[in-house]
């Protein structure tokens, strides 16, 4: 079975940072493998130049097509084009993350759940539950 998962690396966070980009940079991808071998497989490729990619979150995916769930979640963040960036050149799959969407997203579904919507300091699994979520839905 498939798993979707959103991982993220110190390292790139503070190279978007210092370039003007975003420090809130998450990889999303689909894997046939467990999402935790994933990762270690990003690092040992030293995918985006970065060798300390984390597993923030995973969810199982049946009948999933990476490339359509990219698509739907470009259609709510920032996909960073490789292309312009030479460090990170030819990796697929990493978001600019707005914290703003996250929170509103957040807020909506507390709302829409009858609580009282309460929002502290966002932490990656928010971010990665938000990427999941656009990427199913």
């Amino acid at each position: 079975m498939s798993s979707i998962y959103v991982a993220q690396s110190k390292a790139l966070n503070e190279w978007g940072s210092d370039v003007g980009l975003s420090k809130n940079l998450f990889k999303f991808g689909l894997t046939d493998q467990p999402p935790k071998e994933a990762v270690a497989a990003l690092n040992a490729e030293k995918f985006a130049g970065q060798t300390d990619w984390t597993l923030v979150k995973a969810e199982p995916a049946e009948n999933a097509d990476e490339a359509t769930l990219i698509e739907h979640l470009s259609q709510k963040e920032k996909i960073v084009d490789p292309k312009y960036y030479p460090r990170i050149r030819g990796a697929t799959g990493i978001f600019k993350v707005k914290l703003e969407n996250v929170e509103n997203h957040i807020i909506i579904k507390m709302s829409l759940a009858g609580e009282e919507p309460k929002l502290g300091k966002l932490k990656p699994a928010d971010i990665a539950g938000y990427l999941i979520h656009n990427a199913l839905n």
